[in-house]
């Protein structure tokens, strides 16, 4: 829901972090699988019980989320560039619930299955709508230029990075804070299924 927005502030300065990154010979490839690194490590501190800490990799892991396109759009775009993008991002979206449900299964173990369970058809109704729009030629540059159709939703990528922080800060509270952010997870895959039913009939 934020997205568009958040986009707008923080796109120029990627932009230039970018082009220095690629004058210095970084490709947008390494960057995104540098995130990825950075995440799972975040991911591992919160299952080793040190969930503040995991905030510094964190935020570096999305701040290489956000400079990877930049590094991108200063060199050469690829499909596979947006393909590893997204499946890195799914693959870091997964593992930070994963490691609250390691680091406390009987306290977060409900609670994580079932926001892993929103991400898993939430993901579903995105990548969906995304193989219809490219098959019908629809093209929206309102998240940022990307290689595949970014649909809106109740919940996008700016709500989600402020979900993981606020566990992070607050891990005593992973579990109430799931089962809200989950049921709000099926609510925008819901709405983005009603949505495209409108569009792609």
């Amino acid at each position: 829901m934020l997205d568009a927005q958040a986009r707008r502030l923080i796109d120029p300065p990627l932009n230039r972090m970018g082009r220095a990154l690629a004058r210095a010979g970084a490709t947008a490839d390494g960057v995104t699988l540098a995130g990825l690194v950075l995440g799972l490590l975040a991911a591992l501190l919160v299952a080793l019980g040190a969930a503040q800490w995991a905030l510094l990799p964190l935020a570096a892991s999305r701040l290489a989320d956000g400079l990877d396109g930049a590094v991108a759009r200063a060199t050469r775009r690829s499909d596979y560039g947006g393909y590893l993008d997204i499946a890195c991002d799914f693959a870091f979206y997964g593992a930070l619930p994963l490691a609250f449900v390691l680091a406390d299964p009987a306290t977060n173990g409900a609670a994580g299955a079932f926001i892993l369970a929103s991400f898993y058809f939430n993901g579903t109704t995105f990548l969906g709508y995304a193989i219809l729009a490219e098959r019908r030629g629809i093209e929206t540059a309102a998240q940022g230029i990307k290689s595949l159709y970014f649909s809106n939703g109740l919940l996008e990528g700016t709500e989600t990075i402020a979900f993981f922080v606020l566990i992070c800060l607050w891990p005593g509270g992973f579990a109430p804070c799931a089962w809200v952010f989950g049921a709000l997870c099926y609510l925008s895959g819901a709405l983005r299924l009603i949505g495209a039913r409108r569009v792609f009939r």
